[in-house]
């Protein structure tokens, strides 16, 4: 790049993509086979600026998206943080209340959102004790502007320490957190993936994770600013239009979650499909978001002839952390990979110390990804870097000779659910409101298809009878279908420590 990495943002990187490659497409949609150039997203930016200040949102400002996959998506996500503004992402499978709570905390003064999701958020704005402008739009309808004598918004240009992006995620409270971002970390995620990937403007990604998500932002999103590529983004998944899409589309790798490989590989195996045409033209597959199990690994490259690349990142590293080498024999399945762009050690958990290869202990990192902290969340914050500066992932886990590294557990009490992190005690406190539910406690079980599913252990009140369908039905209609517990099991008693606190891992025990 002829820019200067270190104090590049993310408008600055569009810029030199739409000087050096003006012409070459940046993202397509195949639903309705329009695209967007570098210069044609570089010129909408401009105007979604010059949109932005005219209605009074100024720099700095918190900026919502409520959308499905699509060209809107990429565009607002994109032009915001370009624009100087701050991009609040907002979950699709969320409720009213919990979008409520996100939009209140964030501070968002405005929210895009598409026609299909504008009641829920009407509805969640009723809880919201300040105005919120909402601009409804079709996720799949531009209107870029053939001139080129539209001027620059006159706002300050952004700074690489500036936050770009708002992200929350779910934490061990039952509330999520807001992790902020900067422009620096957001472009270390992009630059890590294109350059541990080997990847260049001949290449193209079938994006297919949602844009609420992370891992989509960054590794589908700009990873192919950042290297010039490409990516197609249809507004939903399909396990049934996925190889066709990728081939259509003259995918050069794909990038999902286990679930999805799960899906692929159990879609292939009910209808005896072929392998996948032009499969040779994918160099690879890459997971991430949550652990991959070895045996759907092997079955996905055997049936499938594609390698796979086990990664690994959190929000709070914008995606990426570990990954594996590009070259088949250099991997090593059942470990994310190695250390990639950042430093990571594994440190004793009483005394802090880095531990040697082979000793288990707390994964910790350091680099230009990590995130600063949490918004208004000074006490989470410190809680979650050591006395250095090191961030604490909560993965427990260790290091080989190799420089791999290896998950064993979590010290978090996270559920991964399809690559989606879920609260224990977001789902408990519903459960505690069923007025038949004395106690309750989920944990995450494993699961061939999620990863992990929702378990709830419940004591139910003296006397009272509660049927497993119908505390099924009370959390769908409060949590969504996604974070209602997949089991339910009756106990006698939740297993405490002496503190009275609920030992969610020895649950797992009290329910075998």
């Amino acid at each position: 790049m002829s820019f200067d990495l270190h104090s590049a943002t993310v408008r600055s990187l569009l810029e030199f993509r739409a000087a050096h490659d003006p012409n070459s497409v940046f993202v397509l949609s195949p639903e309705s086979g329009r695209q967007l150039s570098f210069s044609e997203l570089g010129q909408s930016a401009r105007e979604h600026a010059a949109f932005l200040s005219a209605h009074g949102i100024a720099p700095g400002a918190h900026v919502g998206m409520l959308l499905p996959n699509g060209l809107q998506a990429v565009r607002i996500f994109v032009a915001t943080m370009a624009a100087s503004r701050v991009v609040v992402p907002l979950s699709l499978i969320a409720q009213a209340e919990q979008l409520a709570y996100v939009i209140e905390h964030a501070d968002c003064v405005a929210i895009f959102v598409a026609h299909e999701y504008d009641e829920r958020l009407r509805l969640a704005l009723q809880a919201v004790k300040r105005p919120v402008q909402v601009v409804v739009i079709d996720p799949d309808q531009l209107e870029v502007q053939a001139s080129e004598e539209l001027p620059d918004s006159p706002d300050a240009s952004p700074q690489a320490d500036d936050v770009a992006l708002l992200m929350y995620t779910s934490g061990t409270t039952g509330r999520p957190k807001g992790v902020l971002l900067s422009h620096r970390n957001v472009l270390s995620g992009a630059r890590f993936v294109s350059e541990s990937h080997g990847l260049g403007a001949a290449d193209r990604v079938l994006a297919v994770l949602p844009m609420y998500h992370i891992n989509a932002q960054i590794v589908t999103v700009l990873a192919p600013l950042f290297h010039g590529g490409s990516l197609v983004m249809p507004q939903r998944y399909s396990t049934h239009a996925f190889w066709s899409l990728a081939d259509e589309w003259k995918c050069t790798w794909i990038n999902v979650v286990p679930t999805i490989i799960a899906f692929l590989l159990a879609d292939a195996a009910e209808r005896n499909a072929p392998q996948p045409v032009e499969r040779s033209r994918l160099k690879f597959c890459r997971s991430a978001s949550a652990p991959l199990p070895p045996e759907h690994h092997r079955a996905f490259e055997q049936r499938f002839a594609i390698s796979v690349l086990e990664t690994m990142g959190l929000t709070e590293t914008a995606a990426p952390v570990f990954t594996n080498p590009r070259e088949e024999t250099q991997r090593k399945i059942g470990s994310p990979g190695q250390a990639f762009g950042c430093t990571a050690r594994v440190i004793d958990f009483d005394s802090g110390c880095e531990n040697h290869n082979g000793i288990p202990g707390e994964i910790v990192i350091r680099g230009p990804n990590v995130t600063a902290g949490y918004y208004k969340a000074a006490e989470e914050t410190r809680r979650t870097f050591t006395e250095d500066g090191w961030l604490r992932t909560g993965d427990l886990g260790y290091r080989d000779d190799d420089g791999f590294y290896f998950i064993t557990g979590r010290l978090k009490e996270l559920i991964i659910k399809g690559g989606e992190n879920i609260a224990p005690r977001e789902v408990d406190e519903v459960l505690l409101q069923h007025p038949s539910v004395l106690e309750a406690a989920t944990v995450g079980v494993p699961d061939p298809l999620y990863g992990q599913e929702i378990l709830a252990g419940i004591v139910l009140r003296p006397g009272a009878e509660c049927s497993e369908s119908v505390l099924t039905d009370f959390c769908r209609k409060r949590l969504g279908a996604f974070k209602t517990p997949r089991y339910v099991r009756y106990l006698s008693e939740l297993p405490k420590g002496p503190s009275g606190k609920v030992q969610r891992l020895r649950l797992l025990d009290s329910l075998a």
